[in-house]
């Protein structure tokens, strides 16, 4: 759409034509809280493994992750050993966390960030970035292989890597993703939902007020425009990258 010739309307034209997409939003709305409906109905798994991460007072279980709730959101954050910043990609979404944690927290929901690096080499990052969020380490499990999220180099060069519940022929060895979990008075720990790729853009609330402008999301791939916050001065970087 070019939309320095946009069409120009009278106020009566307009309106007609807002109540026509008021309707298609309206059937919009409806799906997606059938989708959402589905979603929750979604049979669930047991977690038997004993994942064991790092945070800043030493070892964590799964369960310790919850902080008392019964309900747990873990973001699959890019940032592998040896990297000195995280994702870019992952950076933007993360951006949105602290602002909807402050309510999450208070509706028995946990937010939680993983990456594979190990604690320590993240925290410089986190810091700099000023998030409030929790974020801990997988490094001596296999939490993010299980999830899809960290691919082995031998299953990438085999062509069995999967990502996204399906193939994938890419290199990276680290990939964004999302994972749910619930936890009942028994104790007991449920897989209940994992999204990736695409399926993350719900969570980045910037995409959604730029949905709602004339330009949308002017870009020509997916967060080619996107830097780390404290980067916007700088010359524009492509793509979702590591130093």
């Amino acid at each position: 759409m070019n939309i320095e010739h946009h069409q120009v309307v009278s106020r009566e034209e307009w309106l007609a034509a807002r109540r026509e997409h008021l309707a298609h939003e309206k059937a919009f709305t409806r799906e997606r809280d059938k989708l959402s409906a589905e979603r929750r109905a979604l049979p669930w798994v047991k977690i038997e493994k004993p994942y064991r991460f790092q945070g800043s007072h030493g070892e964590l279980s799964l369960a310790d992750l919850f902080g008392g709730r019964s309900q747990l959101i873990i973001y699959h954050f890019m940032f592998g050993p040896g990297w000195t910043e995280g994702c870019q990609g992952c950076s933007f979404l993360s951006d949105h966390i602290d602002g909807a944690n402050q309510h999450l927290a208070h509706h028995d929901v946990a937010v939680v960030a993983v990456s594979r690096a190990p604690f320590s080499e993240f925290q410089p990052f986190k810091r700099r970035m000023g998030w409030a969020f929790d974020w801990v380490s997988s490094q001596d499990c296999d939490f993010n292989y299980d999830f899809g999220v960290s691919l082995k180099t031998e299953d990438s060069a085999a062509g069995k890597a999967t990502y996204n519940y399906e193939k994938t022929d890419t290199t990276e060895g680290e990939l964004p993703g999302l994972s749910v979990f619930y936890r009942n008075e028994a104790g007991d720990i449920f897989h209940t939902y994992s999204t990736y790729a695409r399926g993350l853009d719900i969570l980045v609330g910037t995409y959604n007020y730029l949905d709602l402008t004339p330009k949308g999301r002017n870009e020509d791939e997916i967060m080619d425009w996107v830097r780390h916050h404290d980067k916007y001065e700088e010359a524009r970087p492509k793509g979702c990258c590591h130093s």
